[in-house]
């Protein structure tokens, strides 16, 4: 089966028509408890901190997740499993990209964005995509852009990165191909399937550096060398080393750092609606100290992504204390920008997939009310643009015209959401009865 046939089954096709929806919606059909969401993971072979997709799906389903989002850069093959898997779970799906894109004028202003270590590059996500198998000449030529951009620079960082540890003692015999063929057998994939992050690499260095300095007292002298005198994080800690790899050397500034050119805010933007998705802004907010000069001044994010034609952001709450938290989804959902949240899951550490904030503190309920109504409105614009009709917005970024004001338009794709996934939900119900009556 087309992967795109299996994401219409799983999703849209068998739940009924965009009309019976609706009318279910308007009869105040959903789930009867709020179901716990998160819009933001990422899937192998991304880096991940998760194994396969089914150990993703299964701990989401273990955790009392009902709504799992997955975020992924520049290949959706594995959506095909991440869809079939949400299904047995009874886990509603929404399907993501993330792309990194260039703002040329903040870059020349030295202004941070939402990336605490380049100026001018901005993390731009797209949510409920739906039209990436097959892709359309448009979003295949930038998807090829980026693609070769970012293959292009992380190869350049290898070679830097290898030049660096040899400079120290350290041997060094990786290549972007052997670091993307041991990803790919990591997570039993198709190497076409794999495009190497900055994360992979800073594994790969970490793995080489631990297996040619096993003494932990030498691999803590080496590390101040190679990354500076001072350095004093934990030698022993893998995910510690691979993140000061990361921010000593390949950061701006750092010696090996490679300049992208990038693709631009344009093509970025494009690249998600040509998928049919919803551009959508991740704030850091106080995921970095000081706060980003761009996100700094509530009023200015809120006029800056707007004039973008931007209308939904996203939070990585465990990033973020409560009370900043608080301030930011109050101001962005009172702006009119719908608001969700996720956990990445971007790095090895296996936190929960339930959101929470920094040092595990809970989120408000009355922002977890937010961040449900912003995985509703994603959820009804995904079932939408896969029965080809206008969604949140349409393919120009434009807001859906059919309502009178902002919170008109929200409400309305809210209820209809909801009823969309408690839909499934019942079909989910029904098929795991099914299966049981089969099996008796």
């Amino acid at each position: 089966m087309a992967l795109a046939d299996t994401i219409g089954q799983t999703v849209a096709f068998d739940l009924g028509t965009p009309e019976e929806l609706r009318a279910l919606a308007k009869g105040g059909i959903r789930p009867e408890s709020r179901p716990k969401v998160n819009t933001h993971v990422h899937l192998p072979p991304n880096f991940s901190a998760f194994e396969t997709v089914a150990q993703a799906v299964t701990s989401a389903a273990q955790q009392g997740v009902g709504v799992l989002g997955a975020s992924n850069y520049y290949d959706f093959e594995v959506y095909r499993s991440f869809a079939a898997e949400a299904r047995r779970h009874g886990i509603f799906p929404l399907f993501g990209l993330e792309t990194i894109v260039r703002i040329d004028d903040l870059a020349r202003d030295d202004i941070l964005i939402n990336d605490p270590g380049n100026p001018g590059k901005m993390y731009l996500c797209g949510r409920g995509i739906t039209r990436f198998v097959p892709m359309n000449a448009d979003a295949a030529r930038i998807m090829n852009i980026t693609r070769c951009d970012d293959s292009e620079r992380v190869s350049r960082t290898v070679r830097l990165m290898a030049d660096i540890f040899k400079s120290h003692g350290v041997s060094v015999d990786l290549t972007p191909e052997r670091i993307a063929d041991s990803v790919a057998a990591r997570y039993s994939c198709a190497g076409r399937t794999v495009y190497l992050q900055e994360r992979h690499v800073a594994q790969a260095f970490q793995e080489v550096l631990f297996e040619a300095v096993p003494a932990v007292e030498e691999r803590e002298r080496r590390l101040r060398d190679i990354l500076g005198s001072g350095y004093e994080n934990d030698a022993e800690d893998a995910v510690g080393v691979q993140e000061a790899l990361r921010l000593h050397l390949m950061k701006a500034g750092k010696p090996a750092f490679v300049e992208s050119s990038g693709i631009s805010f344009a093509q970025g933007y494009r690249l998600i609606l040509a998928l049919g998705g919803i551009p959508c802004y991740p704030v850091l907010a106080d995921g970095v100290q000081p706060i980003t000069p761009f996100e700094s001044s509530l009023d200015d994010l809120v006029a800056d992504i707007r004039s973008r034609g931007i209308h939904a952001t996203e939070l990585i709450p465990v990033r973020n204390e409560p009370d900043v938290l608080r301030r930011y989804v109050r101001t962005l959902r009172s702006s009119g920008l719908v608001v969700t949240a996720g956990t990445e899951h971007n790095t090895l550490d296996m936190i929960p997939l339930v959101p929470r904030c920094v040092g595990g503190k809970m989120i408000p309920d009355e922002l977890e009310g937010l961040f449900w109504e912003g995985a509703c409105v994603v959820a009804a614009h995904q079932f939408l643009t896969l029965h080809d009709e206008c969604g949140y917005v349409d393919g120009d970024g434009n807001l859906n015209p059919e309502y009178d004001s902002v919170e008109e338009r929200i409400g309305a794709f809210a209820a209809l959401g909801a009823a969309v996934i408690e839909r499934y939900y019942e079909l989910c119900r029904e098929k795991r009865a099914q299966d049981g009556d089969d099996n008796g």
